[in-house]
């Protein structure tokens, strides 16, 4: 009597079923970011009470270059070089073990633009006011969180673009390299590589005073799900990559 297999489940569905947990994750960070001051706590271990100043200088040329300048620099190089990869000979995608992987790479190229751009324009409309903004650290603005109204006497005249947090998310983009592996453990490089250099760039603009906690984990969730969502998509649109056999 024969035995039938079950079928082998795509290569992408390890990143699929990632979705619900995500979103809980960031439904989790959102509750706990607006019913916990554990974004305060965190903040004000950034923060010298005593010296009037953040832990890290933001015009101090060495931090700067390290964390601000220099990765937003590779970033842009490296997604100059993935779009050559796309575009150019089929050669260049065999040296890289990339053959028949364009789909991918291709997700990889609108997570790195599309991520931070949707960051941003998200920053334009959450209203809501960096750390070294607040009078708690020596600013002008009361501290408000996400779903809070800013007392009427205190409304601040500008707005704040402050949250989600935009730097990080460049670094995070790189979680899309995850989908270039067919490996368990090429997935989880990916992971690796996109989690190291957000938080790179993130703990950076917490130790300047430029975001909070919650501002960063949030960030690394959207671009997350931004990420599922482009794969979904390119592989409903790309059934049969151009260069499969």
């Amino acid at each position: 009597m024969s035995t039938v297999r079950p079928p082998t489940p795509p290569a992408s569905y390890p990143l699929r079923r990632t979705l619900w947990p995500c979103v809980a994750a960031l439904l989790g960070v959102v509750l706990v970011a607006e019913f916990t001051s554990l974004d305060l706590w965190v903040q004000d271990a950034c923060y010298d009470f005593a010296a009037g100043q953040w832990r890290v200088d933001e015009n101090a040329s060495l931090p700067k270059a390290l964390f601000y300048t220099g990765p937003k620099a590779l970033l842009i190089a490296f997604g100059l070089a993935c779009i050559a990869l796309l575009v150019g000979p089929a050669g260049w995608r065999r040296r890289f073990g990339l053959a028949h992987r364009r789909r991918e790479l291709a997700t990889v190229i609108i997570c790195l633009g599309l991520g931070p751009y949707l960051i941003g324009l998200a920053k334009a409309n959450t209203n809501m006011f960096c750390p070294y903004e607040l009078t708690r650290y020596g600013g002008d603005v009361p501290y408000v969180k996400l779903f809070e109204r800013f007392p009427e006497h205190l409304r601040p005249e500008r707005r704040g673009v402050c949250f989600p947090a935009g730097h990080a998310s460049g670094g995070f983009a790189l979680l899309a390299l995850s989908g270039l592996a067919a490996t368990r453990r090429g997935r989880l490089l990916g992971l690796a590589v996109g989690l190291a250099v957000g938080s790179w760039m993130g703990i950076y603009q917490m130790l300047k005073g430029a975001h909070y906690l919650s501002h960063t984990l949030i960030t690394v969730l959207l671009v997350w799900l931004l990420f599922l969502a482009c794969r979904a998509v390119l592989e409903r649109a790309w059934r049969k990559a151009p260069d499969s056999p």
